[in-house]
């Protein structure tokens, strides 16, 4: 074997158990290969076997990765190593709403396609709006306790009456789904309308008055997305639904 051959040759050890594959170890090996690496893949096929692997050599945790005699580590080792981002587990991120509201605007275009047979229409912008509001509510309802706990972070009216953090999701989905179908408007509007106001209202407040530096529920309990522009945005957006469904 030349010195080229053994500089691109990389030892992987990973679990690959009959009731567990661990995921990172594909990762891992799918990242190798990529990379040009020819990969000695060297399965650890019982937890005895992992647990006697990772006292040898030191390590918490499996994959580890060996490429030449030094260790580079694990699958977020690896990516470092390649010189891609690894992103922090508390690291804000734009990346749920981006994603959310991409997918909304394009489901928007597809609605406006089917039943107008085009996507050059005003009914796109409110069609918009509701699909998004829908998207907004399940990704609260996913996890309502964790979005009920973060919401009161913030929100004015939840923290006199709590369990309006457990209805928000409901009535914004509620109104969401109504004003996508253009029925029930006095149902909707003045949800939309209540909502809106009281969580604009709250978000202003704790950003722009108090300064305080808060995660926003808007994409549920669990997002790392940073209080601000986005929450208002969402609020103001079902506040400018409802006077739309008013005037139209």
């Amino acid at each position: 074997m030349t010195a080229t051959s053994k500089s691109r040759t990389a030892t992987l050890y990973r679990m690959v158990m009959p009731d567990h594959i661990c995921p990172y170890g594909l990762k891992a090996k799918d990242l190798l290969e990529r990379e040009g690496y020819e990969v000695r893949d060297e399965p650890l096929k019982s937890r005895e076997e992992t647990e006697a692997f990772k006292e040898k050599h030191g390590v918490d945790t499996t994959p580890q990765v060996f490429i030449g005699d030094n260790r580079i580590g694990g699958y977020d080792a690896l990516r470092e190593h390649f010189g891609q981002e690894v992103k922090d587990a508390d690291e804000t991120s734009y990346t749920p709403v981006i994603a959310l509201f991409s997918m909304g605007f394009a489901m928007s275009l597809a609605i406006c396609w089917l039943a107008f047979g085009t996507v050059f229409t005003i009914a796109v912008l409110p069609k918009f709006v509701a699909v998004s509001m829908c998207l907004l509510a399940l990704q609260k309802l996913q996890d309502i306790e964790s979005f009920s706990t973060m919401f009161l972070n913030y929100d004015l009216l939840a923290r006199k009456w709590v369990r309006y953090g457990y209805l928000y999701p409901f009535g914004e989905g509620l109104a969401g789904v109504l004003m996508l179908a253009a029925v029930l408007d006095w149902i909707s509007v003045p949800i939309a309308l209540f909502i809106g106001t009281v969580g604009a209202v709250s978000v202003f407040k704790a950003v722009y008055i108090d300064k305080r530096e808060l995660k926003c529920a808007c994409v549920g309990g669990n997002s790392n997305v940073p209080l601000g522009f986005v929450s208002l945005t969402e609020n103001l957006m079902m506040i400018a639904m409802g006077f739309w469904m008013i005037f139209t």
